[in-house]
C-alpha cells in the first residue's frame, strides 16, 4: 500500500486525484495538504475520518507518507518540492512553473537525501508523446516554434510543458536555427523565447491544456499537436507516476523517465 498525501487538494485537479487515490486499491489518501486551509476536520472537506488535514510542514511526519502529490502554485511547488525530499518522502510534482536554478538545488537535494521523485511538466501522455517526437524531429528541422494554449485560471506562462518541450528541442538540434530578421511592432508579438525557441501563450476560457510545435524547413513543414479536452485525461499518468516514482533515480523531469 502507497500512503499518498495530496497539497493543492481544493483545486480542480487536487480533487481528481484524490479520487483517483481513493479508487485505487494500491494507495492509501493519508493526508492532504493547503497552508491556507483553516478547518482542520477531514469532514469539513468531505474526506473520509482517517485523512490528516495539515496546514503547517511542522503537522507533517515525513514517515507517515510514501508519496507527496503536488497541484499547487508555482510559489508553492519549490517549498513543497524541497519539505518533501528532506523528510524522505517521494514527491510527484505536477505544479510548473519552477525555475532551472530551483530545479537544480531540488536536485542536488534529492542526491544527497538519497530520495526519488518526478516533475512532470505534463501527466497526459499525449503531451509526453509530443515532446518526445519534437525532441526526434528537432534533429531534422532546427526552426521551430511553440503554440501553447490553456485555460484562463492557469496561474504560469508559458507552460512548464511548452518549456520543456523547448528545452527537448534545443537537446534535438544538430544545427542551430536560422536568424529571423522581423522586427516587432508590438513589443511581444513574438512570444518568448527559450534557447532559440520561441514560445506563445495563449489565455481562453473553454481551453483546457493544448500545444503544438510548428517545425519549418526548405519547401515543407511539420506540425506536431496534442489537446487534453478533461482533466481526467491526467490521471492515468498520475497513477503511473505515484507507482514507479520509487524506480527512478534521483529527481527527474517528465513522465517518459517512467513510461
Amino acid at each position: 500500500m502507497i500512503k499518498v498525501l495530496v497539497a493543492g487538494f481544493r483545486g480542480s485537479m487536487g480533487q481528481k486525484a484524490i479520487k483517483m487515490i481513493e479508487k485505487n486499491d494500491e494507495f492509501q489518501l493519508v493526508g492532504v495538504y493547503d497552508p491556507k486551509a483553516e478547518d482542520l476536520s477531514p469532514k469539513s472537506h468531505n474526506l473520509p475520518d482517517d485523512v490528516h488535514v495539515y496546514n503547517n510542514f511542522d503537522q507533517i511526519n515525513g514517515k507517515d507518507i510514501d508519496v507527496w502529490v503536488d497541484f499547487t502554485v508555482p510559489k508553492a511547488a519549490y517549498p513543497n518540492t524541497k519539505f518533501a525530499l528532506e523528510n524522505g518522502i517521494h514527491p510527484v510534482i505536477g505544479t510548473s512553473g519552477l525555475s532551472d536554478d530551483q530545479l537544480s538545488e531540488l536536485q542536488k537535494i534529492a542526491e544527497d537525501q538519497d530520495v526519488s521523485g518526478i516533475i512532470a511538466p505534463n501527466f497526459g501522455i499525449s503531451a509526453v508523446l509530443l515532446m518526445k517526437f519534437a525532441k526526434e524531429a528537432a534533429q531534422y528541422f532546427t526552426d521551430a516554434e511553440i503554440i501553447e494554449m490553456h485555460h484562463q485560471d492557469k496561474k504560469d506562462a508559458p507552460s512548464g510543458t511548452a518549456i520543456n518541450t523547448a528545452k527537448l528541442i534545443s537537446a534535438g538540434r544538430k544545427e542551430q536555427p536560422k536568424p529571423v530578421k522581423t522586427e516587432e511592432t508590438l513589443k511581444g508579438a513574438r512570444g518568448a523565447e527559450y534557447d532559440g525557441v520561441p514560445i506563445h501563450a495563449v489565455r481562453l476560457p473553454g481551453y483546457v491544456a493544448h500545444e503544438q510545435v510548428l517545425f519549418g524547413g526548405d519547401g515543407e513543414a511539420l506540425t506536431i499537436r496534442q489537446d487534453s479536452f478533461d482533466r481526467d485525461s491526467f490521471m492515468n499518468g498520475l497513477k503511473v507516476a505515484i507507482q514507479k516514482v520509487d524506480d527512478v533515480n534521483g529527481l527527474v523531469v517528465g513522465l517518459e523517465n517512467i513510461l
